[in-house]
């Protein structure tokens, strides 16, 4: 296995775990993970769509190749998402922590996960 193939699965186990902790997360540090107000059917909402996501991340760790559909939809969902709140933030000053919470988070998730998945190449199966 080479390096770059390594890091990759390295990176597939942290970002997975991490989504498993988003509800911790958003308990310990509410400025920087939970918008306001607190609105409890979103909250489990998010963590649902996460704590999938992380179960199948850690899944696509073993054979990175084979679930390289689902790592680019990682790198671009966590992406836009980011994005999306990073705008969210600055327009209301009281969702600002989000620029030092989950914001920075996402995209690092999206440049990590896009840098090291860009070289793979999935088997070609006939």
């Amino acid at each position: 296995m080479d390096e770059q193939h390594r890091y990759l699965r390295i990176a597939l186990v942290v970002v997975g775990i991490a989504f498993l902790l988003v509800y911790p997360l958003m308990k310990l540090w509410p400025s920087g993970w939970a918008w306001q107000p607190g609105q409890y059917e979103y909250e489990q909402m998010i963590v649902g769509v996460y704590a999938t996501l992380g179960v199948f991340l850690l899944w696509a760790s073993r054979k990175p190749e084979v679930h390289l559909s689902l790592i680019w939809f990682t790198v671009w969902s966590s992406f836009v998402h980011g994005l999306i709140m990073a705008v969210h933030a600055v327009i209301n000053p009281a969702e600002r922590g989000h620029l030092f919470g989950d914001v920075p988070a996402l995209i690092l998730v999206a440049i990590v996960l896009g840098f090291l998945a860009s070289r793979e190449v999935a088997p070609v199966h006939e």
